[in-house]
């Protein structure tokens, strides 16, 4: 474990440490103590010094721990779930790709606690500070592959959806095709879902998530910059401090749908997707292969695409490109 880490950990159990207590029990001069502190502060913990007494975190939160999470689990999805967690990685999802996959009908999960290339779709930067977020991806196979494949996202949408809710958040709703915001569109979080498939053999899915706990003034200023307008779940209700019971609690109703779209398809998920569907009738600008375009977005089919009507009378049918809404309006 590295210092860093070991520090982390032990802020992590709240209260005020001592420099000289840090480093007695890391076997560690004060001054390497001191390089920790200033190390995890460039990763974006928040720690307050405080003049003869010690060190302690400005917002609490759990360090993130494997077991923690795995006996917060339900006894099925305990059964069926590898838990992992890393202190520092370059991409969960990546890792999870170059790995062997899981056999279909069991889920191998991987929390980073620093992830440094994190990313969403189209190669965007995820960008989170150490602490104020959960970032982890999901991997498990599907055979035969699911009829309703490209409705995968939406379905993963409506479970992060459903345990955020059941967690006390409020206002989440969702954006087509792969982000949970509020009603005013601010971003909570973002979903990547990324597939391997031999011809004739079962897929191998990688679901990446990352989710906004706490923003600072910095981290929101940086994301602003990037065109995205982000908010932090604390602010809609959600207890951010408890990050393994809410990691169990968002893992296992992903786990739990995804088990349940593998024999089902999309249909048990469309009422609940449709309901947080925050593009209803928004007026929005569409950019895909077919090029620039404007219309009414009007809702998902049975198959999780989007249609949009681009003229009285006249839809198209989106399974995938760059969406935009046209703030002038909607109808």
């Amino acid at each position: 474990m590295t210092l860093a880490r070991e520090i982390f950990r032990a802020l992590a159990e709240g209260g005020v440490q001592s420099g000289e207590a840090l480093a007695e029990t890391a076997g560690v001069t004060r001054s390497a103590v001191w390089k920790a502190i200033e190390q995890l502060r460039e990763m974006g913990l928040s720690i307050e010094a405080q003049t003869n007494r010690g060190y302690r975190l400005v917002s609490p939160c759990e360090a993130l721990d494997a077991q923690r999470i795995r006996d917060a689990l339900t006894p099925s999805v305990r059964h069926s779930t590898v838990v992992q967690v890393e202190w520092e990685i370059d991409s969960t999802n990546g890792a999870l790709l170059s790995a062997a996959p899981p056999t279909p009908g069991q889920f191998v999960v991987l929390f980073a606690e620093n992830q440094t290339g994190g990313r969403g779709r189209r190669g965007r930067v995820w960008r989170s500070a150490l602490g104020d977020s959960l970032c982890f991806s999901m991997a498990t196979s599907f055979e035969p592959l699911p009829r309703d494949l490209p409705a995968l996202t939406l379905v993963v949408g409506a479970c992060l959806r459903a345990a955020l809710q059941h967690c006390g958040g409020r206002d989440v709703a969702l954006k087509w095709p792969n982000d949970l915001v509020t009603p005013k569109m601010e971003k909570l979080g973002g979903i990547l879902v990324e597939l391997r498939a031999e011809a004739g053999g079962p897929g191998h899915v990688v679901i990446g998530i990352g989710l906004n706990l706490r923003l600072s003034e910095e981290t929101k200023k940086a994301i602003a910059e990037t065109g995205t307008l982000p908010k932090d779940l604390a602010s809609q209700g959600v207890e951010v401090g408890v990050r393994n019971a809410l990691a169990a609690e968002i893992i296992g109703r992903c786990i739990e749908g995804l088990t349940q779209f593998a024999r089902e398809g999309f249909a048990p998920f469309i009422e609940s997707w449709r309901s947080a569907d925050l593009l209803l009738n928004q007026a929005v600008r569409v950019l895909d292969g077919g090029g620039e375009r404007e219309g009414i977005a009007r809702g998902i089919d049975d198959q999780g695409a989007l249609q949009i009507e681009t003229s009285p009378g006249q839809r198209i049918s989106l399974i995938g490109g760059e969406l935009s809404v046209r703030r002038e309006g909607k109808s």
